[in-house]
């Protein structure tokens, strides 16, 4: 029977992403080369690159082939084992009655759970280390020669540290304060040991750095958020345009699909999402903010952020449950359906922002602070 030509595009690239992965689980991702991953599909260099156009973006199609969602399973489990392991006192567990999820955690237990959930990725000593790399999803080496990549992890991370900055802040003992800090400083120190893991394997004990990302919730740091720039942010600008909703879209951090309305939304490229915050921070009280991540190079920087950011948001999902109850909604827009309904175009600095009210937009703000500016309009009525 003849299969159709969708069918073969879609074996063809199935055969590719199979070869790749072979590839650089054998020799890992600067050794690997793309003629020898035609061989092993029995395909022409040009069909590779007909369905992924440069060496990085096949490997982040790779990587995020092989991610699966983190397990699904008590999500106390790892704080439990831990506390058996080293012989502390046992924590009541708290649960909501009628869905079986978690109540509000405290910060430690909550900080203790996401540390083992990152830590179980990570190659063991006696893996073979560059299949292992594959498992960590590791990015040493794939953008060392590409400064806009670079900027583009610097920018991720900063956002990575504010979903799970908020997700702490929703913790017991709401109220008491930022935790971008403390997140920023978890996420160094679980970097730091993938970084071992693949430099000196064996180095170092998962149970030593969950204990220690623990310790670090009770550290006193001082964390404010006042921004130098926000007084120099120009005011939203009035504005009466028609909203057409795009239709629903996916929010990462719940899994669920909404559509977007009343509120503010904020459009940011991939060298600009560590201005999320400034959105966040300025919404009124009870309002949830949309962040929505756009992009004009989908097979790299795009799947770049759906590697790193989906990664995190299944991790909090596991970790929280329904107690996650976050003050912003975070959208992958790879098709720029959202872009276009706000009339942004996609690009590595946008940084567009709309508030919308009664199916109209009716402020709207562009460039840095663009969030903030939008999130404090005024409404006329």
């Amino acid at each position: 029977m003849r299969i159709s030509r969708v069918e073969q595009q879609a074996r063809t690239r199935r055969a590719v992403l199979t070869a790749a992965r072979a590839e650089f689980a054998e020799r890992g991702y600067p050794e690997a080369k793309i003629d020898r991953i035609a061989e092993r599909a029995e395909l022409t260099r040009g069909a590779v690159y007909s369905n992924f156009p440069s060496k990085r973006a096949l490997y982040l199609a790779v990587l995020l082939d092989g991610t699966k969602p983190v397990r699904e399973r008590d999500p106390w489990a790892p704080v439990a084992e831990h506390k058996r392991a080293t012989g502390h006192a046992a924590e009541q567990e708290q649960r909501s009655g009628a869905d079986g999820g978690l109540e509000a955690l405290d910060v430690p237990g909550a900080v203790e759970a996401f540390a083992r959930l990152w830590l179980e990725r990570l190659p063991l000593a006696y893996d073979d280390n560059t299949a292992g790399r594959l498992r960590a999803r590791s990015l040493t080496g794939v953008f060392d020669d590409d400064e806009r990549g670079r900027a583009a992890l610097a920018q991720i991370t900063w956002l990575e540290a504010l979903l799970l900055a908020v997700a702490l802040e929703s913790c017991r003992a709401r109220g008491a304060g930022r935790r971008v800090r403390l997140a920023e400083l978890i996420l160094t120190m679980l970097h730091g040991a993938a970084t071992l893991a693949e430099t000196a394997p064996g180095f170092g004990d998962a149970f030593d750095v969950t204990g220690a990302c623990r310790h670090l919730a009770g550290l006193d740091v001082a964390d404010e958020w006042n921004p130098p720039y926000l007084p120099y942010v120009a005011p939203a600008r009035p504005v009466a345009e028609a909203w057409v909703s795009p239709g629903e879209v996916v929010d990462e951090l719940s899994g669920h699909s909404f559509e977007v309305g009343d509120g503010v939304v904020v459009l940011l490229g991939a060298g600009r999402l560590g201005s999320a915050e400034d959105a966040v921070r300025s919404a009124r009280p009870g309002e949830v903010v949309t962040v929505a991540i756009v992009t004009d190079d989908p097979a790299e920087t795009g799947a770049l952020v759906r590697l790193r950011l989906t990664d995190l948001a299944t991790m909090l999902r596991q970790i929280f449950g329904p107690a996650f109850r976050p003050s912003l909604r975070l959208v992958l827009d790879e098709s720029g359906a959202l872009a276009s309904a706000i009339g942004a175009t996609p690009a590595f600095d946008t940084e567009t922002s709309v508030r919308i009210r009664s199916g109209e937009m009716v402020a709207r703000s562009d460039g840095r602070g663009a969030g903030h500016a939008t999130a404090i309009a005024r409404e006329t009525p």
